[in-house]
């Protein structure tokens, strides 16, 4: 287990200082400037910012103190900003998406292994049906086009949830519901056809056969081999949840981390970009190694060893 971990640490490292050193390059290869010169702004001026946020130096060691910083877990201050670090805007926006993500993926999951189980369970009879219709809904349906309607129905027609904002938890559930519905198609559809998978194998007929509980079955042995394919895809998914999802977040007027990468973007803050493009890639890494590891409690067949199957 340590040798596994360690390995999966030296890569998630190394795929990390890869992100960092290519999403520098990539901003920093993109015509313009931070400092847009406009006519009321003096040639002095203008150098002393570019000298005071070393964008005068070689893009070497631009790239050397960048790197220095990203290790010291300091992402400098922000371009467009005299008196918050990148760091501050993490710190602030980052608690509130992460409230919306997990409070959207443990919806996602609960409602997505239920429908799933539930058609699998009832292959080709209505519950099927109106099962994988919420699905496809769901995967059809883009976001914005769902937190429209929600807007427009629950809150402006009938007055049930507030419009916007992020005060109490009623300003929750229209956004965590849009944020969702997606991953909760996703879900549902793979693991119908998981389930419907495991039924027919030979372990499950045998279980049956020697007169279990049929709840027992499917718990014991059914859901907990289905469910490995959801685990598979759960990593990224709750980074793109936890993270902040940029439409929702906006139309709904939440201040969290998404809002700080849109205006890092229309600001070409680069500090504030860098460190938001990092910050989610070190998130989505480590998630990603928490699912490596849940792998063998949930299937002991799966070994971890120091080899590369």
């Amino acid at each position: 287990m340590r040798r596994f971990i360690l390995k999966r640490l030296f890569w998630s490292i190394l795929t990390l200082w890869s992100i960092v050193t290519i999403t520098f390059i990539i901003m920093h290869s993109i015509p313009g400037d931070p400092f847009a010169r406009e006519g009321t702004m003096p040639e002095a001026v203008y150098q002393n910012l570019k000298s005071h946020y070393n964008l005068d130096e070689p893009l070497l060691v631009q790239y050397a103190l960048y790197l220095k910083q990203v290790i010291l877990f300091d992402f400098g201050p922000s371009l467009k900003s005299t008196t918050l670090t990148v760091n501050d805007y993490i710190e602030k926006g980052f608690p509130v998406s992460f409230h919306l993500g997990a409070q959207a993926l443990i919806f996602a999951i609960a409602m997505g292994l239920i429908l799933g189980v539930i058609a699998a369970l009832n292959r080709n009879k209505w519950q099927d049906y109106l099962s994988m219709v919420l699905a496809i809904i769901g995967i059809s349906v883009p976001s914005f086009i769902l937190a429209s309607f929600l807007i427009n129905f629950l809150a402006v027609e009938w007055g049930i949830f507030p419009v916007a904002t992020w005060q109490s938890w009623k300003h929750t559930v229209m956004p965590t519901i849009s944020l969702a519905m997606l991953p909760m198609a996703f879900i549902a559809r793979l693991m119908r056809s998981s389930m419907l998978e495991v039924l027919s194998q030979d372990f499950m007929v045998t279980a049956k056969a020697k007169g279990l509980d049929r709840g027992f079955i499917l718990v014991k042995y059914g859901i907990r081999n289905a469910i490995l394919p959801v685990v598979t895809v759960l990593g990224i998914l709750a980074a793109n949840l936890i993270t902040g999802s940029f439409i929702v977040e906006s139309i709904f007027g939440i201040p969290g981390i998404g809002e700080l990468f849109v205006k890092g973007i229309f600001n070409r803050d680069y500090p504030v970009i860098l460190g938001a493009t990092i910050f989610y890639s070190a998130i989505l890494i480590l998630l990603i190694l928490i699912v490596d590891i849940a792998y063998t409690w949930i299937d002991p067949r799966i070994k971890i060893t120091g080899e590369s199957k």
